[in-house]
């Protein structure tokens, strides 16, 4: 009898997504919110491994590209956000989520979009943010690496013994909150369009892809709607996700 084939960390997500919940009604809106910021037409969406476009926003992924890093049944097609194989200018949209923390050179992320993107074309990630709160949470709970003295902007050279999944959880908040004004010289293609706090309770109280939870899943709509009030006061301070828009020039 064959053995059964090696778990990979694109599994493990899967089945944290499964057995939880109150992650996906989480990520249910945080999908909500970036489809909004997305333009008409064609969508690639990088890191579509556990929840993705078509799952919680079919009206929004018509004609979408569904990728992630490894493949699965439900992609499309198995893609490197920094070697995309596809075409010059022929995607509107990139959406992504959870993913450029997890790029081992952002530079060539940006290279790759803006060569894919037609011009007006956007960028909509959410990322982790640091923040003083949240910045304890990520050093000590979730499995990634916070390390803000990296430059986001260095130029590396990949290595094929990388581990996809290897990650620095600091990288949104270096190039859009820290090092915002040097983002649009090292990348002239894109203007920042926004940046944008989110999440004060509710996601270190789901855990995130953690085993645990802390909160059921009927409580996660009312404490997004408690936090809209209160990110403009507490955001600074304690958000700990990152919304951003780019736009194509």
């Amino acid at each position: 009898m064959a053995s059964a084939a090696p778990a990979t960390q694109l599994d493990s997500y899967r089945e944290t997504w499964r057995s939880k919940p109150v992650l996906r009604a989480l990520y249910a809106d945080y999908y909500r919110r970036m489809v909004k910021l997305l333009k008409p037409g064609k969508t690639l969406e990088l890191g579509a491994g556990s929840g993705h476009l078509r799952a919680h926003s079919p009206a929004n992924s018509t004609g979408a590209v569904l990728t992630d890093i490894q493949p699965a049944a439900w992609l499309d097609a198995a893609a490197d956000a920094q070697a995309l194989p596809f075409r010059d200018g022929c995607f509107d949209n990139i959406i992504l989520l959870d993913v450029l923390h997890h790029v081992e050179n952002p530079a060539l992320f940006f290279a790759e979009a803006a060569r894919v993107l037609k011009p007006g074309g956007r960028v909509v990630m959410l990322e982790p943010a640091i923040t003083p709160l949240s910045g304890l949470f990520y050093r000590y709970f979730p499995p990634e690496p916070v390390n803000m003295h990296q430059d986001p902007f260095a130029d590396v050279p990949a290595s094929p013994a990388r581990d996809p999944y290897d990650a620095n959880q600091a990288i949104p908040t270096l190039l859009f909150r820290r090092h915002r004004a040097a983002f649009s010289h090292h990348f002239p293609s894109f203007r920042v369009a926004r940046v944008r706090n989110l999440s004060l309770f509710a996601f270190p109280l789901s855990g995130g892809f953690r085993r645990w939870s802390l909160m059921p899943a009927f409580l996660v709509r009312p404490l997004l709607m408690l936090e809209d009030g209160l990110l403009m006061l507490l955001g600074p301070a304690m958000a700990f996700r990152l919304l951003v828009m780019l736009e194509r020039r």
